[in-house]
């Protein structure tokens, strides 16, 4: 099956569409210092995440990709930054070979400087998978795609279009999956269901170490993500 093409759907069972809030996750596997689970095949976690009764549609991945240091700098925190830059281009390249739909937003740098000693810092800011992920949600339960949402993600701000939701569609559920080491009361209040991804579905759905590329080219883990 083509990456990113819809999942085919068996007959009777809950129609299922899994939304990943990339950045959040991630965030939540550093908290947790879990860099053995950075490789992660996102639509086989999706898989794993369902009861018998369910089959997944879709898994959508909402993600912005990191900005490279400006030209010409070469400082310790530039290079981090670049190296940071090519590991995610590596791991966007290895799942875009599977059936899972990668949705991206923007990623802005943002310097700071200090006025008292004159001192510069990078600081970044990832933008629109709030809203991306909403208008996804909605769009999809007004096409009537799902009848189950499961949202990957501990962003309050996602609060309001799971209210929406299930104001105009009462019928259809919404479960939040906490990241580990994230975690909301209001997303716990607005949705149906909450509970947190385990270390053994995580250790369930890693990507290969090497993966194939359509003409053959080996995508591989980084040795950093060991």
């Amino acid at each position: 099956m083509a990456a990113g093409q819809p999942l085919p759907t068996s007959p009777g069972l809950t129609r299922v569409i899994t939304y990943i809030d990339g950045f959040n996750l991630y965030f939540g596997l550093r908290a947790g210092k879990l860099k053995r689970f950075y490789w992660l095949d996102v639509n086989s976690l999706a898989s794993n995440l369902l009861l018998p009764n369910q089959t997944l549609v879709a898994a959508k991945y909402f993600t912005s990709r990191i900005s490279g240091p400006a030209k010409g700098n070469t400082s310790p925190a530039a290079q981090a930054l670049e190296e940071s830059r090519l590991r995610q281009a590596l791991y966007l390249d290895a799942l875009a070979t599977t059936p899972l739909q990668i949705i991206e937003g923007h990623f802005l740098n943002k310097g700071g400087h200090c006025r008292a000693c004159g001192a510069t810092w990078a600081s970044f800011e990832e933008k629109m998978t709030d809203v991306n992920i909403a208008t996804e949600l909605l769009t999809d339960a007004f096409t009537n795609t799902f009848d189950t949402a499961l949202i990957i993600s501990a962003d309050s701000d996602l609060v309001p279009p799971i209210r929406a939701l299930r104001h105009h569609f009462p019928a259809k559920r919404v479960l939040v999956i906490f990241p580990p080491n994230r975690a909301s009361k209001e997303l716990r209040a607005a949705a149906h269901a909450n509970f947190t991804i385990g270390h053994g579905t995580l250790t369930k759905s890693q990507l290969p170490d090497e993966v194939p590329k359509q003409g053959g080219f080996i995508l591989r883990r980084p040795a950093f993500w060991r």
